[in-house]
């Protein structure tokens, strides 16, 4: 039976981190997998998180099952977390493992609910959304939203596209820091998606995997909050693996407003059904990390210092690369770099150039020109912006 496996492509990221590792040179830069890193190149476990672990340590007394959706503290932290003053009238929610979890918890849950449905999803998008869709032969249908020219969103195209969605269809978003363009619709755009969502009934599924990296906690949130507030249905996949750090723990929520009590009702238990189905009950302890951090003032704020600090770290690297092409190349063709948000930016170069970038300065990046702001810091930033000249970008 077993013999009978087809061999997978490899995952690109993965296999450009083998790469690097194996790569023997000294000064090489890794641009491709998307955690945070400090100036040193570790990714830190963050001071609120360590005091949390330690009260957990101390405290706990029973690592019993939690609920099939997880702990009714996290689900609520999480929530406020997101939508601020979130509508308990509306609200279902199941704790999952990571956002990727999150995300594929949502999509079988539009599939128990539609099974015609179509998912619209942004070319390009994070590679993930595309793996699990073709995975689960789920419908789905690509709009633009990326302009290779311009290094901003397509936005007539994109508006263009999503308004072609019909009732109960599905239109993936990213709620911020776009994953892998680094480019968001700006307030008045969204504005402009919520009244197309409005006219065709399409419900959105929001990826919100980078709250408080891009321009702070509540302006990352606030698109999602405007979606919610105005539409009968929206979900939500969120992450805390990059704002509170806790990649390995997998932590991670799917949330969903519906029209009112009942179908709130009904939603909860479709949610527990699949967690069921896929792992029963949900992993605790990052869950219980985060609820604890978002229950206590002290802990809160010494997070919420902690991650504009990370924020603000990736915006100064964003400024120092933008600044050292411009004094490089003599022009501002790359001041994008510095207006996109969030953890990455696509700089529009080619395979090759990513290729050469790589074989002659040791940058890795992702062969879509994707790299990871995070990754550089003050000495590694010019050894970039060298690179990207000489490649021609």
């Amino acid at each position: 039976m077993l013999g009978n496996l087809k061999p997978q492509a490899p995952d690109k990221i993965l296999s450009l981190m083998a790469e690097y590792k194996a790569d023997t040179r000294q000064g090489k830069v890794d641009l491709g997998v998307g955690v945070y890193k400090d100036p040193e190149g570790v990714t830190p476990i963050m001071r609120a998180v360590k005091k949390a672990e330690q009260r957990i340590l101390e405290t706990q007394n029973t690592k019993a099952y939690t609920g099939l959706a997880g702990t009714q503290e996290y689900r609520d932290a999480m929530a406020g977390l997101v939508l601020e003053n979130a509508p308990a009238d509306r609200l279902a929610s199941v704790a999952t493992v990571g956002g990727t979890g999150a995300v594929r918890q949502g999509l079988e849950l539009v599939r128990m609910a539609n099974p015609d449905a179509v998912v619209h999803v942004s070319d390009p998008t994070w590679p993930n959304h595309l793996s699990i869709l073709k995975f689960m032969g789920q419908a789905f249908v690509e709009y633009p939203y990326f302009d290779n020219a311009t290094r901003g969103v397509d936005f007539d195209a994109m508006l263009a596209a999503i308004g072609k969605a019909k009732k109960g269809d599905v239109v993936l978003l990213h709620g911020c820091c776009h994953n892998p363009t680094g480019a968001n619709p700006d307030a008045g755009q969204w504005d402009d998606i919520a009244a197309s969502l409005e006219k065709t009934g399409a419900v959105p599924l929001i990826d919100l995997a980078y709250q408080g990296f891009g321009d702070g906690l509540d302006a990352d949130a606030a698109a999602t909050r405007m979606l919610a507030s105005r539409l009968p249905e929206v979900l939500i996949a969120a992450s805390c693996s990059k704002n509170f750090g806790v990649y390995r723990e997998r932590t991670g929520i799917l949330m969903a407003l519906g029209e009112g009590s009942e179908a709130r009702d009904l939603t909860q238990g479709a949610m527990a059904y699949l967690n069921r189905q896929n792992y029963s009950f949900p992993p605790d302890h990052g869950a219980r990390i985060v609820s604890t951090i978002l229950d206590d003032a002290e802990l809160r704020q010494d997070w919420k210092t902690e991650l504009e600090e990370m924020r603000r770290t990736m915006l100064d690297l964003r400024k120092q690369l933008a600044e050292e092409l411009r004094n490089l190349g003599g022009n501002d063709n790359f001041d994008f770099i510095e207006h996109h948000r969030g953890m990455f930016s696509r700089l529009g170069a080619t395979a090759e150039q990513v290729a050469k970038m790589k074989e002659d300065s040791g940058i890795y990046m992702v062969g879509d020109s994707r790299l990871n702001i995070a990754g550089l810091n003050n000495d590694s930033v010019p050894v970039l912006a060298r690179a990207i000249v000489e490649a021609g970008v």
